[in-house]
């Protein structure tokens, strides 16, 4: 019987199913690449490509960053330190960035042993801890670069340890001379100018504690007392690793200078409260009683007896700072960076890997819409810095490094340390990115609210915008703002934290404490990329000197009333209204060649001379050969310094001196208006061309060569 054909249900014979199978598989990936190729050639705004970088932000691959930076302590110079680098530049790479790296040669400082314990009259003596109970695999807490010493004395409460708070030592009849003090740490004063200020009075040793928040009271708080920031013995220049270089000796004044020369070493809280309760003397003030959380009976000295010793090693060791760098496909010679270190004192899981996690989640998210087609108008470089936690030594060399190339082509430098500490926002920058911040946090999720933006619960929380100023050397931004004169932004969520530089500081804190959600993370690394990109993509660089104008008129006015006509602000007042005059007239210029209609060829040579003049213009504010007392500080209006005449610590120096007589007389406030006058006047001439439209109308594009 002749067999019948099977069909099936195409009325196809079965041998020839597979064949036509095969045919609408490959017509359906030919259609496809044709669709994908058609949808990458489709018109991409740059409006696009933000909206998918904070699309794409993840909470749990910022938490999974955040617990693998965190499993081990990682002081810098240390081998653990050297595989969190690795680990951040293998994930760069991941993402199929470039990277690059820069080893640099400091003198880092190290505790080799350190005790003490309390002797009472009756000869008995018992010995304080000094570190936190079962945290022997971070460092012991230490003050990096305190000098060795061995010291035998009364204790005396120095409460913050200011000039004003010996000054009521004196009139209750104690004298500090050859007795150690302990001393709480606040806000006026760095470690470093406590102890200076101890060391001035005659102090033989002192101890600082941290009281605030301190859910744990063992934990101790480490910290460096260095003067300044950067490499020691290499002020002013870096040091290759690889190639060495030439460095100033241990014993050059230079490089002694910036070291204390007694003794100090923190304490917890815990500690403190012992010694403190042992002490009596004269009671305290009023004034220091109503701010303390601890009772203390007395302000010292005696009759308990202090035996404080310290040993410590200062050596020179190999840091390593990371990059990850997004090449301009328009302006590659003008950089965008963004900022955070990578070293702690303990585990650092708030200070500073929870900004090394957003950091790294903001180079996912770029490589992200890289692959959709994006590429920056200007590059973009991520920076993970080494050795912060001793003065900003990886920040500070490879600034001192590239100084010519990062100083002239630089627009802006954005920096994160902390990421996330609590809740709330908190943000310090240079006046002329307000704008930009403010417009960023209305296009960013609040962590916390629900339907809410950034801006919505920053303003009710503070009624109304408040962005900080950058001053001090507090983080990274300090070279690039202080040395180089580069816009600067520093961002942040939550203020102070109780695990602050302790062996607490750890992923488990931050899951259960700091951000349970991880939510703030989001946010944080939302402001802080999209801030990169607007700056990055931006055909006119968005910064409002208008802003700067304003903010110095406003310090012109509190000392106008402060002078009440006896030193005449006129000059100083006229050369901030020609800088007012002259940002309003740059801005004009910018709407107008932000229009659609702008696009002749000329445009593109004013739109280059524009951005030139915003990008340097901040540079104007710099003194060539430094600040009075401070040669390496060179901006005139940022650092508020002790010994630094600049009109912001004048103001300040005046509130508390009433214009006495010495360094705060009114011939320096003389000075000073002239000294800022000058400076007014030269940020006007930048940003009206006058000193730098002929360079920058003939600078060509260039492919640009990344400062290593």
């Amino acid at each position: 019987m002749k067999k019948v054909a099977e069909f099936d249900f195409w009325g196809l014979p079965l041998k020839q199913k597979g064949t036509l199978i095969f045919a609408l598989i490959c017509t359906f990936v030919t259609l496809c690449t044709i669709v994908n190729w058609i949808h990458l050639q489709l018109p991409r705004g740059t409006p696009f490509y933000h909206r998918s970088f904070l699309s794409t932000a993840s909470n749990v691959t910022i938490s999974a960053y955040l617990r693998t930076l965190t499993r081990q302590p990682h002081l810098a110079g240390t081998p653990p330190s050297l595989s969190t680098a690795n680990f951040v530049l293998s994930q760069f790479q991941s993402f199929g960035l470039e990277t690059s790296t820069a080893r640099f040669q400091a003198l880092l400082s190290y505790p080799l042993h350190s005790s003490l314990s309390l002797h009472f009259p009756n000869g008995t003596a018992v010995g304080l801890p000094l570190a936190e109970p079962g945290s022997s695999a971070v460092v012991p807490p230490y003050h990096a670069y305190s000098p060795s010493g061995s010291v035998t004395s009364t204790a005396v409460f120095a409460n913050y340890g200011r000039e004003e708070d010996y000054e009521a030592l004196i009139k209750l009849g104690v004298d500090v001379a050859g007795s150690v003090v302990v001393v709480r740490k606040g806000d006026d004063l760095s470690r470093g100018a406590v102890v200076r200020v101890a060391q001035r009075v005659g102090a033989a040793a002192v101890l600082i504690y941290a009281e605030d928040d301190r859910t744990v009271k063992s934990g101790v708080e480490r910290g460096t007392v260095i003067e300044g920031v950067g490499d020691p013995q290499s002020p002013g220049w870096a040091v290759d690793a690889d190639n060495g270089g030439e460095i100033l000796g241990l014993d050059d004044p230079e490089v002694s200078g910036r070291f204390p020369r007694i003794p100090s070493l923190p304490l917890s809280l815990e500690c403190a409260e012992k010694i403190l309760g042992k002490i009596g003397g004269p009671p305290l003030p009023a004034e220091w009683r109503e701010s303390l959380r601890s009772r203390i009976p007395g302000v010292g000295p005696g009759p308990a007896v202090l035996k404080l010793t310290y040993q410590g090693d200062k050596k020179i060791a190999t840091i390593q700072n990371v990059f990850a760098i997004i090449r301009g496909s328009k302006e590659p010679d003008r950089y965008v960076l963004l900022g955070n270190h990578r070293d702690a004192w303990t585990y650092g899981a708030v200070d500073p890997n929870s900004g090394t996690a957003a950091l790294l989640d903001i180079a996912r998210r770029y490589s992200l819409i890289m692959r959709m087609g994006w590429k920056p108008r200007r590059t973009i470089i991520l920076c993970s810095w080494d050795a912060e936690e001793f003065g900003m030594m990886g920040s500070t060399e490879w600034v001192e490094r590239n100084i010519v190339n990062v100083g002239s082509k630089s627009v802006a430098y954005l920096n994160v340390d902390c990421a996330v500490q609590g809740p709330g926002l908190f943000a310090r920058s240079t006046p002329q990115l307000d704008d930009l911040l403010v417009e960023i946090t209305k296009k960013v999720k609040d962590p916390d609210t629900t339907g809410a933006t950034v801006y919505k619960t920053w303003t009710e929380a503070n009624k109304g915008i408040n962005i900080e100023r950058l001053s001090g050397v507090d983080s990274d931004y300090s070279p690039f703002l202080q040395y180089a004169g580069i816009p600067s932004v520093d961002i942040y969520y939550g203020r102070d934290f109780p695990v602050y530089h302790t062996a607490y500081d750890t992923y488990d804190w931050m899951a259960k404490n700091g951000d349970p959600t991880f939510q703030r993370h989001v946010s944080a690394s939302g402001i802080w990329g999209l801030l990169a990109l607007h700056l990055a993509d931006d055909p006119i660089i968005p910064f409002n000197y208008v802003s700067y104008a304003i903010q110095l008129q406003g310090y012109v006015d509190v000392l106008s009333k402060l002078l009440s006509g006896s030193i005449s602000l006129h000059p100083l007042s006229s050369s901030i209204q020609a800088l007012h005059s002259a940002a309003k007239e740059v801005q004009a210029k910018a709407a107008e060649l932000r229009s659609p209609v702008s696009i002749e060829e000329d445009a593109v040579f004013m739109r280059r001379a524009v951005n030139d003049q915003l990008m340097l213009a901040e540079r104007g504010f710099l003194d060539a050969d430094g600040l009075q007392g401070r040669k390496w500080f060179k901006h005139l209006v940022s650092l508020k310094l002790a010994t630094v005449l600049s009109l912001e610590h004048l103001i300040l120096s005046y509130l508390s001196t009433q214009v006495r007589s010495g360094p705060y007389s009114a011939l320096n406030y003389q000075s000073c208006q002239i000294l800022v006058a000058v400076v007014c006047v030269e940020v006007s001439q930048a940003l009206m061309g006058c000193r730098f439209t002929a360079l920058m109308v003939t600078t060509a594009v260039s492919s640009a060569s990344f400062p290593g």
